[in-house]
């Protein structure tokens, strides 16, 4: 079986239980009549800095094959908006790198990063609630070993990045329970 043909079927498991389970029990708990006032995941935007691709485009490279094997989408590069002359920093150096994840690709990323990964995490005890004003989740993630495709041996260096999931309605309370109902390991 080909990796498009198993992430297709992940991100269907998700994808279906969100509108089995999730989208019937948030009906029930707010009272709404209709699923268009309900939120839905949007998209989710991976960031990786480094702070060392300024000096050296090796770790930067290193750093777009590993997103690029992890969500199997191809990364743009963040560059510097302005100088800073006490970071050593001038306009336009490359500082990072990000992809956003939607659709198919989005939910398969998704049911990974909570089946996979997280539980591969040492000494989890629970992600951080830290949502912000519309809902938004961010989750910082201090070592790229937790994902199966990246090879320990290979790496260089162990790099963080963030991993922000956006839904498209801008109501905290409703998101916060959308990510409960999908799965979502907080802590208590």
């Amino acid at each position: 079986m080909r990796r498009d043909d198993c992430m297709r079927q992940i991100s269907v498991l998700l994808y279906k239980k969100y509108t089995e389970e999730v989208i019937p029990e948030m009906l029930k708990e707010f009272k709404v009549k209709n699923v268009y006032a309900l939120p839905e995941i949007e998209k989710i935007v991976i960031n990786m800095g480094l702070k060392a691709a300024k000096d050296d485009k090796s770790v930067l490279e290193e750093a777009m094959n590993e997103i690029v094997s992890i969500t199997g989408q191809q990364p743009s590069v963040t560059r510097a908006k302005k100088a800073i002359s006490n970071f050593a920093l001038r306009k336009g150096m490359p500082i990072g790198c990000r992809v956003t994840l939607r659709g198919k690709m989005m939910y398969g990323f998704l049911e990974k990063l909570l089946r996979i990964a997280i539980p591969r995490i040492r000494d989890f005890s629970g992600l951080k609630r830290r949502f912000d004003i519309q809902g938004n989740l961010t989750i910082g993630i201090t070592d790229e070993s937790i994902f199966p495709e990246v090879d320990m041996y290979k790496l260089k260096s162990i790099k963080g990045m963030s991993i922000k999931i956006v839904t498209d309605k801008k109501d905290r309370e409703k998101s916060i329970k959308l990510f409960e109902l999908l799965g979502f390991p907080f802590v208590k």
